[in-house]
């Protein structure tokens, strides 16, 4: 039951993830996908792809191709001024609703 638990929790944020990481710097796909498998947000590479075309989809992310020394050209990822104003509202949003959920399940709240 853990891991279900887990996994809704990872599904229900990972996006807000991605947005936060293109808010530092555009990055490719690769970049991305080994920030959060490194930090177990994401399974690998092939379950970040189908977030970033939901990203598209909204207007929060936009991409752009750019040639690699080391291989065959990337696609970039950064944020939108949509995905800006997106993230805001989340990082506003995030330290309340993580303390409401600490206090109701008598967590240690941050």
């Amino acid at each position: 039951m853990t891991a279900d638990v887990g996994a809704q929790l990872r599904k229900g944020v990972v996006e807000y993830c991605v947005l936060g990481l293109l808010a530092r710097d555009p990055m490719y796909g690769w970049q991305l996908a080994d920030e959060l498998t490194s930090h177990r947000m994401i399974a690998s590479i092939g379950t970040l792809y189908p977030v970033l075309a939901r990203l598209r989809e909204k207007g929060l992310v936009t991409s752009y191709e750019q040639p690699s020394a080391s291989g065959p050209v990337r696609r970039y990822y950064r944020l939108t001024a949509a995905g800006e104003t997106q993230l805001a509202v989340f990082r506003q949003q995030w330290g309340p609703f993580a303390a409401t959920v600490s206090d109701l399940t008598g967590g240690e709240s941050s």
